[in-house]
């Protein structure tokens, strides 16, 4: 009997709100531990504030396999605000918390879709999930008349930047943090683009 089909789609269920919350820290707590964690504050805060609208969900037979996010001028799959940061870490562990995070935010620039992170559950790697969401984020950049779209992976992350290059993401310029590396637990990211549509 063959596996059950694996189904990508635009949207986040909302039964598997925890389970992307779960699988977005395991991909990028390393990186979200200083802003947001620990980490189940950090799970928490990302449970109750992402937006479905700007993800790309990989699925089967009921079972979140994997999550692609993307920004535009519209929103973005994180969408904490200050407000949240509050209810969460309460007003002035928030108010740092916010400072941080806004060093990390990235502006979305026209004719390009930027990546929010991508995460694939340990059990699902080595199927073409992760392959499978990011030609998904290329179709939603197409559709939204982009023509490229960007990401930016860090130095500790090879997985993933072996993932893009081999899904035709081309390497661009390196951000080194500098002195603010030990805040984030990364020295370096990497900008990623790949083009969509006609040539």
């Amino acid at each position: 009997m063959s596996a059950a089909p694996i189904t990508v789609r635009r949207g986040l269920c909302e039964t598997h709100r925890s389970a992307a919350a779960a699988l977005y820290w395991a991909a990028f707590g390393a990186k979200l531990a200083r802003p947001l964690g620990p980490s189940s504050s950090g799970i928490a805060f990302l449970r109750k504030t992402l937006d479905g609208r700007f993800a790309i969900t990989a699925v089967r037979e009921g079972e979140l396999l994997g999550i692609a996010g993307f920004k535009t001028a519209e929103g973005t799959l994180i969408a904490g605000e200050f407000k949240d940061l509050v209810a969460t870490y309460g007003r002035f562990s928030a108010v740092w918390r916010a400072a941080i995070l806004m060093l990390l935010d990235r502006t979305p620039e026209a004719g390009v879709l930027t990546m929010d992170g991508i995460a694939v559950a340990p059990s699902a790697r080595g199927r073409g999930v992760g392959t499978r969401l990011l030609g998904a984020i290329g179709e939603e950049a197409i559709a939204q008349g982009a023509t490229s779209v960007r990401l930016d992976v860090i130095d500790t992350n090879p997985r993933a930047q072996a993932l893009y290059v081999r899904n035709g993401f081309v390497a661009g310029k390196t951000q080194h943090l500098g002195p603010l590396a030990p805040l984030f637990g990364f020295s370096s990211a990497l900008t990623m683009r790949k083009s969509v549509g006609p040539a």
